[in-house]
């Protein structure tokens, strides 16, 4: 599915942060990325995402390169194929739950059939995770684990091929942790969805298939 080859990235004041990173990610993985602070395990996800661009090297998505495309063609890159859940929910404050999972489809160039299909999609995996009573609440209205199964379900809506999670039981307490990891290994097991977590959690890391490390640039197997 993913593959990087010889990925590097360097900032002025970090200095190096990816050197040479090799990794292959095939469908249906589900890999964990642990390492310190500052590691470059953001800069990792970013890149793989288009958030970011490689100073050198190639991500090829499906056989397509995918490190140099415009802003456009970066768009609908994520769009189509990528699922993004990041340590804060980032859900809009002014709309509620059921708005915000379904926000996605409104920067998506689909027809009625498709949105009325991925609207079904979102609400049956609502009442999967729990969350249907919450469709009309306000993120202001519901804890910080109710927000970050609403980010799931945004993240699945379009049906993403890679799930992309930096740090996504970073801000939850235990409970909520254990309850968001549990999501995600019966997510992958049961459709198949590749997972790509970075995370400071060992014990999300070690529910992964694969446990990678990032240190001095390159991947390394637990």
């Amino acid at each position: 599915m993913l593959e990087l080859k010889k990925v590097s990235k360097s900032y002025t004041q970090r200095g190096m942060v990816l050197g040479d990173l090799d990794l292959v990610v095939r469908d249906g993985d589900a890999i964990a990325v642990t390492g310190p602070s500052g590691s470059g395990k953001t800069t990792l996800i970013n890149i793989i995402g288009t958030l970011d661009h490689p100073d050198s090297g190639d991500v090829i998505f499906r056989g397509r390169s995918v490190s140099t495309l415009d802003a456009d063609e970066s768009a609908s890159y994520r769009n189509r194929n990528i699922g993004f859940v990041f340590q804060d929910h980032l859900l809009l404050p002014h709309l509620t739950v059921g708005e915000n999972i379904l926000l996605p489809l409104f920067a998506s160039d689909i027809g009625l059939s498709e949105y009325e299909e991925k609207k079904k999609n979102a609400s049956g995996l609502m009442k999967r995770i729990g969350i249907s009573p919450l469709a009309g609440k306000y993120p202001f209205q519901i804890s910080g684990g109710e927000a970050q199964r609403a980010t799931l379900v945004r993240a699945l809506i379009n049906k993403p091929s890679l799930l992309l999670a930096d740090e996504p039981t970073g801000s939850l307490d235990a409970e909520n942790a254990r309850i968001l990891g549990d999501l995600l290994v019966e997510i992958n097991r049961e459709t198949g969805l590749t997972l790509l977590i970075v995370t400071h959690s060992d014990a999300l890391a070690s529910r992964m298939k694969t446990h990678l490390i990032l240190e001095n640039g390159k991947l390394k197997t637990i």
